[in-house]
């Protein structure tokens, strides 16, 4: 079969695994979202997976959060259409709405009650290296050629991923995911914490003294603290503290290519967008967002809820529910205020030219 002739449904099955079917009762329960208006015989309907608005079936569920895809949602034949309450009466008639203030929220809620993570098949395989002081929970999972080294703790239904190094004293806490060629040192993980493929975590930080005959590197003497709930994408880096420890705050999400200097301190819920760096001590407070290719500078606050946007320069400390921009770092309204100066500035200094 041909590129072209696969079918371009989501949740291929020779890569997921699906639960179901659900009942619009099962749907509602689940996540606590308000079925609007009532359709014939729509409680006796049993869904069987989830679609976009262009491909999905009557079976079928899909979402619409922008009215940039109304067209689309005119057109549709799902049977099932999350919608902000602005957009229920565009529904159309042959589809039932489950009508919601955040649609991405309840449509994630319900992808993953369709397509739950894989949960561990308890056992170690024969390849795997495992320390005799290593203790491993009976239904933990742990893949071929892993590597557990002494002192090590791996908590309930964790799954360690094939080629992993999982160094000595490491605990690792329950329901976590780390995954192909992980290494793992100098670290303690909290509860349902995925580390994604290739991540690098506890390493030595980025630290030496200068002397007459050149660098002196410093011992790095701190941990990694990961919370709860936190998620690393693959490739990322987060380096051990120095004297104090590095911690990832609970509910976070780093995404590729992330880089953490030593000593960091991340407050809950932050998000760090893909080439983003953090230098060592600098401190994150909750729910700050950190966008793609940003770079800040160490030992600095970024305040709770702050916003700093791709690509910038942060070299101060942002104030709690700020979003800045630019390099070196200023608020939006002044970065845009500038850059319109300059296109001024700009074409102002061709006309003379011109003349």
């Amino acid at each position: 079969m041909s590129i072209e002739q696969e079918n371009h449904h989501p949740g291929d099955s020779r890569f997921f695994s699906k639960t179901g079917p659900y009942t619009i009762d099962d749907l509602v329960k689940e996540t606590g979202a308000q079925l609007t208006p009532p359709r014939k015989n729509v409680n006796q309907v049993k869904f069987s997976g989830i679609a976009p608005l262009q491909v999905a079936t009557s079976a079928e569920i899909s979402f619409l959060d922008n009215k940039r895809y109304l067209p689309l949602l005119a057109e549709t034949k799902a049977g099932l259409v999350i919608v902000a309450p602005a957009f229920a009466d565009k529904v159309p008639e042959t589809s039932a709405a489950l009508v919601t203030s955040n649609p991405y929220l309840i449509w994630a809620k319900i992808a993953t009650l369709f397509y739950p993570k894989n949960k561990a098949k308890p056992g170690i395989h024969p390849t795997a290296y495992i320390h005799p002081d290593a203790v491993i929970d009976p239904s933990a999972e742990v893949q071929p050629f892993a590597v557990i080294m002494n002192g090590v703790h791996i908590g309930k239904e964790c799954i360690i991923g094939a080629h992993s190094v999982i160094e000595q004293g490491v605990q690792i806490g329950e329901y976590c995911r780390i995954g192909n060629h992980v290494s793992l040192s100098h670290s303690v993980l909290g509860d349902r914490v995925t580390l994604y493929s290739g991540a690098r975590i506890g390493q030595d930080g980025f630290g030496f003294a200068v002397g007459d005959k050149g660098f002196v590197s410093i011992p790095q003497i701190g941990k990694v603290v990961i919370q709860n709930d936190v998620e690393i994408g693959a490739n990322s880096t987060i380096d051990r503290g120095s004297v104090r420890d590095t911690i990832i705050g609970e509910g976070s999400r780093l995404d590729n290519l992330v880089q953490i200097g030593h000593n960091v301190q991340m407050g809950r819920c932050c998000i760090v967008v893909s080439q983003a760096g953090i230098s060592g001590s600098t401190q994150l407070g909750d729910f700050v967002t950190i966008a793609a290719q940003a770079g800040l500078i160490g030992h600095i606050h970024i305040g709770d809820h702050a916003r700093v946007g791709a690509q910038c320069g942060v070299m101060s400390d942002v104030e709690a529910k700020s979003d800045v921009i630019g390099s070196p770092a200023m608020p939006f309204k002044e970065f845009f205020k500038n850059v319109a100066f300059l296109r001024r500035m700009a074409k102002s200094s061709k006309g003379k030219e011109d003349n």
